[in-house]
């Protein structure tokens, strides 16, 4: 593969305009900002950003699709058909938005062409297989009557999107919203904006009427605020960081109360008891879930809980694990690690690493920011050792490749440390009794548990948290189906028998 990312970038092109009723326009105002690629440090394109008035007509596309447009009352058959080809058409240009996406994010070109792609597509097709499964109620309601409990659609969704999985983080929102027969205004991060604006193309090529898929690039100040704030929106689905997901819910109660999705941080821990079995795995698990996307994902078991009699044992095998996860040029397949999205989020880490060694924590490995050279954003993997439960290293979400290991004696005490924090994303535990698996999985708080392993589940699985962590709703799953409608109650007097 050609490694000069300016040259790739020209070769394949990329979306820069918005995408509003079914066609590429400019902002109304000719503003745009540049998109970096983080490897290098080198401007890849400017992009459009929407202002207010670009926000309104994106909006105002959504509403026409959803009143006068056949989505909303297209016979769910017919919904499904189009999304799945849809999903079949962001297949059939994989390697584009794998490309676009590793040029945006700085992820490894391995994981957006073999990860985030395939589960795109699969997340698109299993919503879409659900648009014609969904079945409304009747309730007992005696003679006389007949009860209905029907689902209709919301109506126009607003869904802003973080950077570190644009397309995955899209899917989720796309494909109940459409799948319930919604219409979307979608805000990819500013980072991350080609990809996403790509797919507005894609739908309209599948067949999706005009104003049903609409996005709006632009940074959350002004894109984001004027979607949260916009009267005729029906619901915001945000995932990102919880001091940005509190704006929305300010958003929602300074305009029309719109229904308010929240995704946010996390803090998560992976719990090793002491009769943990097969070591190497859970190694492998431990690294996999600090390392992966560089950290920068929200469920990363940043904190490691282990038993005091395995820590030594199982530290000393993460080490000879992290040596396969290679820092390099995510446009080289051997890439394991890629870069970190910003010089600020890199300087963000590097600062918690040095508050971390003068605090007394034990820096066991990495600590350094890599491949300065390139004048891209690198950092090493990093592992912290005595990690005091009150220090920051285990209270914040630092979002970068560092973990914090911390050390317990008993089970109780490694449930009440795992649960010493305001968010609860996701929890890891392992174990070999079943018994401690089920109470510590009841235990934790937390939106997903897994047990033996670091997973977040599938699209069949609702994916959210607790506290911090998530406010209103689920992604994926058939919850996710459910936030996007409203509940009506049609209630039928048949008259006199």
């Amino acid at each position: 593969m050609n490694h000069d990312p300016q040259a790739l970038f020209a070769a394949i092109g990329g979306p820069t305009t918005l995408w509003i009723g079914g066609s590429a326009v400019p902002a109304a105002d000719g503003a745009t900002m540049p998109t970096v690629d983080p490897a290098t440090g080198q401007t890849l394109a400017e992009v459009a950003v929407a202002g207010p008035a670009d926000v309104d007509a994106a909006v105002r596309a959504a509403r026409r699709a959803c009143t006068d447009g056949p989505w909303t009352s297209l016979d769910p058959t017919e919904r499904r058909r189009l999304l799945l080809r849809f999903a079949s058409l962001v297949e059939a240009h994989a390697d584009e938005l794998a490309l676009l996406e590793t040029l945006e994010s700085g992820k490894p070109i391995h994981d957006t062409s073999t990860i985030d792609l395939p589960e795109t597509v699969a997340c698109l097709r299993w919503h879409a297989e659900m648009a014609d499964k969904w079945h409304d109620q009747v309730a007992p309601s005696g003679p006389g009557t007949v009860a209905m409990i029907v689902r209709e659609p919301i109506g126009v969704v607003g869904a802003v999107l973080p950077w570190n999985y644009p397309l995955m983080m899209a899917a989720w929102k796309i494909g109940p919203a459409l799948a319930t027969g919604n219409a979307l205004v979608l805000k990819p991060a500013e980072e991350t904006s080609m990809s996403t604006l790509r797919l507005g193309e894609l739908a309209s090529e599948a067949g999706i009427p005009d104003g049903v898929l609409n996005i709006v690039s632009g940074p959350g100040e002004i894109t984001g605020r004027a979607l949260g704030e916009h009267p005729d929106v029906d619901c915001v689905a945000f995932t990102g960081s919880t001091d940005v997901g509190r704006m929305f819910l300010r958003y929602s109660a300074d305009s029309n109360l719109k229904r308010v999705l929240l995704e946010c941080g996390g803090k998560s821990p992976m719990v090793v008891m002491p009769d943990a079995e097969d070591l190497d795995a859970v190694a492998a698990a431990a690294c996999e879930a600090i390392v992966w996307n560089a950290g920068q994902n929200c469920s990363a078991n940043s904190r490691l809980l282990v038993h005091r009699s395995l820590a030594d044992d199982l530290l000393s095998r993460m080490d000879e694990v992290l040596h396969e996860w290679v820092v390099g040029d995510p446009l080289d397949p051997e890439t394991r690690v890629g870069a970190i999205i910003s010089e600020a989020q890199l300087e963000r880490m590097l600062g918690y690493v040095e508050r971390a060694v003068a605090g007394g924590a034990v820096l066991r490995r990495g600590g350094r920011r890599l491949r300065e050279a390139s004048g891209g954003w690198f950092m090493e993997p990093t592992v912290f050792d005595e990690v005091a439960p009150d220090d920051e290293l285990a209270r914040d979400e630092v979002f970068g490749p560092i973990l914090a290991v911390t050390r317990f004696d008993h089970a109780d005490e490694a449930i009440a440390l795992a649960n010493a924090t305001p968010y609860g994303l996701h929890a890891s535990v392992f174990t070999s009794n079943v018994r401690t698996a089920h109470l510590a999985a009841a235990r934790l708080r937390a939106g997903t548990v897994s047990v033996n392993s670091y997973s977040e589940g599938n699209a069949a699985t609702p994916f959210g948290g607790y506290g911090l962590s998530g406010f209103g709703g689920r992604d994926n799953g058939l919850a996710s189906h459910e936030q996007y409608t409203e509940t009506k109650t049609v209630w039928l007097d048949l008259g006199a028998s």
